[in-house]
């Protein structure tokens, strides 16, 4: 998919999260998650600028899912206090920030290969332990209707999201 494609997928896969941190009570860090999570989404794209690394290759991987979202709680655990500022008020303890910094890192880079998923070139999830070859073949990544309507699903499951909060909340 691309980039448009991209930010739907992590708007669908952010919209539960962000609710359930919503609905505990820690509003602004929901919405700092979610910007991140969108943030990062098209990050295992950056294989097109790096040489030597193929496109949909070690950047399309459940590994490097797990260590951007280490490096996002490592970061947030390293800034502490810092970073926490912000969100202070009612906001988590710094271990639990970095636990959600955690897994707002890996939900980011996981939408993305489930979108990447959706095209006939699909991914490799598991390398290196794993060489096989996951696709939906729903759609070529380049298909604007597709992107369109991927990004529209992920706006719909933030409304919806956003009204369970404002109704449950």
């Amino acid at each position: 998919m691309y980039q448009l494609g991209h930010y739907g997928a992590a708007l669908l896969a952010y919209a539960p999260l962000g609710a359930a941190v919503s609905l505990a009570g820690h509003e602004p860090a929901a919405v700092v998650g979610g910007l991140v999570c969108v943030g990062l989404s098209t990050l295992p794209d950056c294989d097109h600028r790096l040489p030597l690394i193929d496109h949909r290759g070690p950047t399309h991987t459940l590994l490097f899912a797990g260590l951007v979202g280490a490096a996002l709680a490592g970061t947030v655990a390293v800034l502490g206090d810092a970073s926490a500022a912000p969100l202070a008020v009612g906001g988590p303890d710094d271990a639990l920030l970095a636990a959600f910094a955690f897994v707002v890192g890996a939900l980011s880079i996981v939408s993305h290969l489930l979108a990447d998923a959706l095209t006939p070139m699909g991914i490799r999830p598991f390398w290196p332990v794993s060489r096989r070859h996951y696709t939906l073949e729903v759609t070529p990544a380049a298909n604007a209707i597709a992107n369109y309507v991927l990004f529209l699903i992920g706006v719909g499951a933030v409304a919806v999201a956003v009204a369970a909060v404002s109704l449950f909340g």
